[in-house]
């Protein structure tokens, strides 16, 4: 590695985007992906604590939707109002923050004395855990070289996969063990709390962010920091006018030239969110519902879950080479293809197959999402743009639990099935409206 200075007409962000992948680079995706993880294991517990208490409190599917739902009634809005004091109080904060709310909630709820109890836990549990991802690929997407950005994003979304799996084997091992199973599962999602404390001390802020908030000493710092660890010697700093940015209002999202990525990219929020979340969320107790045992269905549920790994890993080579907008909608048709041949699905090899081709494409799908969504905006509004999105996309995570009992009433899993493989068709048909930005600057035209 060369061990040239800066050019003094470089800006922060050039310099970043020049550097190779480093120590740096991996500890901010490791640190965040952890969290992530963490996340994604108490999202995904929720499908086998129902699956539990169906049988043990005799739950009525109208209260099992609910108990699905909830959580992503407080992740609409953490995921809205966290994307926005990113963009003003900065992403570490925020992150940290969020992270100890559902971290401490996840705990109490373990306690829960009735459905009501639970309910409002699992409420508090999705504020935290909504504003946390977009948060989270909003900070790693900003440190990332230009020409690496969508590969380490989707490297920090395969975090999501090692939740879930963690997830599915406290689910196998520990939450039908006893009737109290469910309690001890949830327990072990308090851990986020002691993380935060970790995240807070060790994460840098945004570079981006600094510039924009006038902190320009702090973001030299940081800069040094990730030139230092490439082993470039870092130019002395340049010497910066001129007020802070003045604060993102949301209404910026549908400005001209914007409000077709806004109108894009929600839509795609909405079409992953709807499908992923009503067939993740139900399918251990979709497959009790068919004839599994509890165990058995753990385990079908666990062997499903492992196909997301790959997915994510040809997600993230495939970003870089064909570009975000290809990628995430080919692994979008191949979600609907593996929706569709789920609902047509009999016996247990049949089942096993198609669940873990839907999972392989879906989970890659996502790893697409979170690269390209923070690529939409510019820094002022990425924050902003990146939550909105997500919450948006929350309220197809608070419909589609609520919507498979009517949808089995009427037509039985094929037909839920063939609703979700609907929906990943219009997330794949709002990609096509998305800015293709494989290799460019964050905040290049």
């Amino acid at each position: 590695m060369s061990t040239d200075a800066a050019p003094p007409t470089l800006t922060r962000a050039q310099r970043l985007d020049r550097l190779p992948f480093t120590r740096e680079h991996g500890r901010l995706v490791v640190a965040s992906g952890l969290g992530w993880a963490l996340d994604a294991m108490d999202v995904g517990l929720i499908s086998f604590v129902m699956a539990a208490l169906a049988v043990q409190w005799s739950l009525t599917p109208t209260e099992l939707s609910w108990i699905g739902s909830i959580g992503f009634v407080g992740m609409a809005l953490g995921a809205t109002l966290g994307g926005l004091l990113a963009d003003r109080v900065g992403r570490r904060s925020v992150f940290a923050l969020t992270l100890l709310v559902f971290g401490v909630a996840t705990g109490a709820a373990a306690l829960a004395w009735s459905v009501a109890a639970l309910l409002v836990f699992r409420f508090l549990i999705g504020l935290g855990l909504g504003a946390e991802l977009p948060v989270a690929s909003t900070l790693v997407s900003e440190y990332a070289p230009a020409r690496l950005r969508g590969r380490v994003v989707v490297a920090l979304e395969a975090f999501w996969a090692v939740g879930w799996l963690l997830a599915a084997l406290i689910g196998y091992l520990v939450v039908p063990r006893s009737d109290a199973g469910w309690r001890w599962a949830l327990a072990l999602g308090a851990v986020p709390a002691l993380y935060a404390v970790v995240v807070r001390r060790g994460l840098p802020e945004s570079v981006r962010f600094l510039e924009l908030r006038g902190r320009h000493d702090e973001a030299e710092t940081a800069v040094r920091r990730f030139e230092t660890a490439a082993g470039v010697v870092p130019e002395p700093a340049a010497t910066h006018a001129g007020l802070p940015a003045p604060m993102p209002r949301a209404s910026g999202l549908w400005a001209p030239g914007t409000r077709g990525r806004t109108a894009a990219l929600w839509t795609v929020w909405f079409g992953i969110n709807f499908a992923y979340y009503g067939a993740f969320i139900w399918l251990p107790t979709l497959l009790v519902a068919s004839g599994f045992s509890l165990v058995r269905s753990f385990g079908f549920t666990l062997l499903i879950t492992l196909a997301q790994l790959p997915g994510y890993a040809a997600a993230a080579v495939l970003v870089e080479r064909w570009g975000r907008r290809p990628t995430l909608v080919v692994f979008l048709l191949g979600s609907a293809l593996g929706a569709a041949l789920f609902a047509q699905a009999a016996g247990d090899t049949a089942v096993l197959v198609t669940g873990m081709v839907l999972s392989f494409f879906n989970l890659g799908a996502w790893g697409a999402v979170y690269a390209v969504t923070p690529e939409v905006y510019p820094t002022a509004l990425r924050g902003t743009g990146a939550g909105a999105a997500a919450g948006f996309g929350r309220i197809a995570s608070i419909a589609a639990p609520l919507c498979v009992p009517p949808l089995l009433d009427a037509g039985g899993t094929g037909l839920v099935f063939g609703v979700f493989a609907a929906a990943f068709v219009l997330a794949a048909a709002g990609s096509w409206a998305l800015p293709e930005r494989r290799g460019e600057a964050l905040d290049a035209p």
